[in-house]
């Protein structure tokens, strides 16, 4: 697949097109450019090591975002086996944004829930550009169902900007679905594994984030509002989006410090992007442990723990200024 570079990665992607021209050359014409070769190898390393080595939250965003990004469906196809799609709500429609089915993960069968962005104009219509409606959450609590009548757990692929905010989103009561996922999913009594694997937007990815073991991608973020967002809103100017991400700290590492999420997975160097296979077998192996740890749990105790898992978080504590009284 060919890489296309983001702003910020344009040096290392005019290094890697010289040393690609080089190796040609030398190919082409039976030349020895060996030294040179090894000396443009070592100034790539150097480059990547520099850009990649202390990325910011606003570029990690960029990541997330990245249109070669792997999708729900590319994760499905590496590390699932007998993927059978699911359709409708059983009360308005099917949700292209939420494809749901029943999925074989190693050796255990399980129900898997996904967002699903679109990577060209037409199959981002088709996915309203992974941005769900009512109707989606409504699907996705129905499998959710489903897997807790059959005993089997519930893998959740998070890829969101958020739930869709348009005006037939709201007259079906998007705000009600998610709420009713929320507190559902708080009580379904089998396994539920989360991870964001791109965009972790606001609602519309808590809507099926409610898990007992929340993962992320290295590279991916969570968090309640969009940079731009946050960035219009406190500043009146979406141009302040970088200072904005970091300040939200919705990268994984922050988020792994203020216990929002359990783990981080790895991706290749540069992103998700650069290689599909190699970050599937990291997200199917890690997926593969959680779901062996927490199915060792029994149902009471896995609910007890999920619910103290998402009561804890938010609590802060204030320290107390003191103040040194006035002279009488």
């Amino acid at each position: 697949m060919d890489w296309q570079p983001l702003d910020f990665e344009k040096p290392i992607f005019e290094l890697e097109r010289r040393l690609q021209d080089l190796k040609n050359h030398s190919n082409a014409h039976d030349v020895d450019l060996d030294s040179a070769v090894k000396a443009l190898e070592g100034k790539l390393r150097e480059t990547r090591r520099e850009i990649y080595g202390k990325l910011t939250a606003w570029q990690r965003v960029q990541i997330a975002r990245h249109t070669q990004r792997p999708f729900a469906m590319d994760y499905i196809e590496r590390c699932f086996t007998n993927w059978i799609e699911l359709h409708g709500d059983r009360r308005f429609a099917d949700d292209r944004a939420m494809p749901c089915g029943l999925a074989t993960l190693g050796t255990q069968r399980c129900v898997v829930i996904t967002h699903q962005k679109g990577r060209n104009t037409k199959e981002n219509v088709m996915r309203n550009f992974g941005c769900a409606h009512p109707e989606g959450y409504r699907k996705a609590l129905r499998l959710m169902r489903l897997a807790e009548k059959f005993r089997v757990p519930v893998i959740s692929l998070i890829d969101t900007p958020g739930a869709f905010p348009g005006i037939g989103s709201e007259e079906r009561h998007i705000s009600e679905a998610i709420a009713v996922n929320l507190f559902e999913m708080m009580r379904l009594r089998v396994p539920i594994v989360a991870a964001v694997i791109g965009e972790g937007g606001s609602g519309g990815a808590l809507g099926i984030g409610v898990a007992d073991h929340v993962m992320i991608l290295e590279n991916a973020y969570y968090s309640v509002i969009s940079p731009e967002a946050c960035s219009a809103i406190l500043w009146r100017d979406r141009r302040h989006a970088a200072e904005a991400a970091e300040a939200l700290k919705l990268t994984a590492q922050d988020l792994l410090k203020l216990e929002v999420v359990d783990q981080i997975i790895s991706e290749p160097v540069g992103g998700a992007h650069r290689d599909y296979d190699s970050v599937a077998v990291n997200l199917g192996a890690a997926l593969r442990r959680a779901l062996e740890e927490i199915s060792k749990i029994p149902a009471d105790e896995l609910l007890e723990k999920r619910y103290r898992k998402f009561r804890r978080l938010g609590i802060f504590s204030e320290s107390k200024t003191v103040t040194a009284s006035p002279r009488s």
